[in-house]
């Protein structure tokens, strides 16, 4: 089954839902970067919701970053994502080795956050599937309830353009959900990283940042030979006439709904998985979108940043006479560059 999301509204539109199956996206993501297990859950993860948060964006040119810095040795993840369902992204440190967390399952809350911070989030630490049989390792996390409320003792988040005072980083780490809607600045909201698991920071997140609450559900599921067997996710979002008792039917079912990644084991597509989600509530489907692994990088993109770094640094890369090579951060695509071709830059730059 090839990558899609589909989307829709609930309870006679009192719920705006998301749902997506990334498989072979989070896979592509593994090729390209080479990463551990529990680095290919974490970006699986955000590259889930980077697809179903980039579909909410209104203009076909507008772009979604998500970036997460932590305190753990895995350092923090970029995703990008247009309104296309397009998406990409990279880990800072791609090979990453942890033991298992208490619940015997891949740590994706230690790789970002740190192991000290992680465990001190105490009752915040979502509850995971079932573990494989023979030895597999799930990497899963349950959909923390939606709430009318906005999470008690919440910090408040930023909303302001990039770049101008920007706060001291909490420890244990945060998440960034970047907005480039075309205009002279792009738009930041920041909150601290809750667990690090990216569901309930995500949650965290909308309730805080975008005052829409919400309920976020991601999982990947690693074969034993660290390939992709699973990965999909959802989002459930209030809308501010909600009613109390929409809400309350919600939670209920929440509170009863396997793991996605079980889900998903079990057969269900991104439909199925709302159809349970949402159980006893009328959903009416607005559309489906194709889910993929994209970059946009060509050799032209790449030579208008060598020139926009100066002459200056290009003509230092000249004097040392060799043939340069240029990675893409999100694709891992190689380019190269001679001294000729170097030569050719310094011109267009001067």
């Amino acid at each position: 089954m090839n990558d899609y999301m589909v989307r829709g509204t609930a309870a006679n539109a009192q719920l705006r839902v998301f749902a997506a199956t990334t498989k072979e996206t989070a896979e592509r993501a593994r090729l390209a970067h080479n990463t551990s297990p529990v680095m290919t859950a974490a970006l699986g993860r955000l590259l889930t919701a980077g697809a179903m948060m980039g579909s909410m964006m209104k203009g076909e040119e507008d772009i979604l970053t998500l970036q997460i810095r932590g305190e753990g040795p895995g350092k923090g993840l970029t995703v990008t994502a247009d309104a296309k369902g397009n998406v990409k992204g990279y880990a800072l440190v791609p090979q990453v080795i942890l033991p298992a967390n208490e619940k015997g399952k891949l740590d994706v809350g230690g790789a970002l956050m740190g192991r000290e911070y992680y465990r001190s989030a105490g009752e915040n630490v979502p509850e995971e599937g079932a573990g494989i049989p023979d030895g597999g390792q799930r990497a899963e996390e349950d959909a923390p309830g939606a709430s009318g409320k906005e999470p008690e003792a919440a910090e408040k988040s930023r909303e302001a353009p990039a770049g101008e005072n920007e706060p001291a980083a909490p420890v244990g780490g945060v998440l960034s959900v970047i907005k480039d809607l075309g205009m002279k600045e792009p738009y930041v909201g920041q909150t601290a990283l809750q667990t690090g698991e990216i569901a309930e920071d995500l949650t965290y997140y909308f309730a805080v940042s975008e005052q829409t609450p919400s309920s976020v559900g991601l999982g990947v599921l690693m074969e034993k030979n660290n390939t992709v067997k699973q990965a999909g996710g959802f989002i459930i979002q209030l809308m501010p006439f909600a009613e109390d008792a929409v809400i309350e039917k919600l939670e209920r079912n929440l509170q009863r709904i396997k793991p996605v990644t079980t889900m998903l084991e079990e057969g269900l597509t991104p439909e199925g998985i709302l159809e349970t989600v949402l159980e006893g509530m009328d959903i009416e489907w607005t559309d489906r979108l194709p889910v993929q692994f994209y970059c946009n990088c060509s050799k032209e993109r790449v030579e208008k940043a060598l020139v926009s770094i100066g002459k200056k640094e290009l003509t230092d890369i000249i004097a040392e006479g060799k043939t340069i090579e240029v990675k893409c951060h999100f694709c891992d695509h190689s380019y190269e560059f001679t001294v000729e071709d170097m030569k050719e830059l310094l011109k267009q730059a001067e």
